[in-house]
């Protein structure tokens, strides 16, 4: 080595009369816990869960609702959830379902669509069981249903008239 440049120790070298010490270079990026990871992973399985303990969200109260403005009013919620894979799945169980439920449905999805969006959409698709409140679910057994996606259907967002 120049007299510029000399190793101290494995972790310094002397440049110039300085210690300077060794940053550790390399080409793969170092493991450090990702702060979004992606879904499905167990990390973002575990990361998401909402605890156990919770009460049921209290719905708000919408006495005299219209059903064609409580079905309006769905079509819009399940399009704005606040995560894609929500958005995507709830929006369109929405298109495909909304049209047949009777009043009793139309209120047990609106009590579901109150719970967190990764909690539905980790029910929806089986990663994690529901609590007893929503264990006998008809609502909740067509979502998983249309999750399971049995017809290999290419879906996107529907549109919005």
């Amino acid at each position: 080595m120049s007299t510029l440049l000399r190793r101290v120790t494995s972790r310094s070298l002397v440049l110039r009369g300085r210690v300077v010490p060794m940053r550790h270079l390399s080409s793969c990026a170092a493991r450090r816990k990702d702060l979004w990871p992606m879904p499905h992973t167990p990390e973002h399985i575990a990361s998401t869960a909402s605890p156990t303990n919770l009460p049921a969200p209290e719905p708000l109260p919408r006495r005299g609702e219209p059903l064609e403005t409580t079905r309006a009013r769905l079509v819009y919620q399940s399009r704005k959830r606040g995560t894609l894979e929500s958005d995507l799945l709830l929006s369109t169980f929405a298109q495909e379902h909304l049209g047949t439920m009777d009043a009793a449905e139309l209120s047990e999805l609106d009590k579901l669509m109150d719970e967190a969006d990764w909690d539905i959409y980790y029910w929806a698709t089986g990663k994690r069981t529901p609590p007893e409140r929503w264990a006998t679910s008809k609502v909740l057994e067509k979502l998983r249903v249309h999750a399971r996606n049995e017809g290999k259907v290419v879906r996107r967002m529907p549109d919005l008239h």
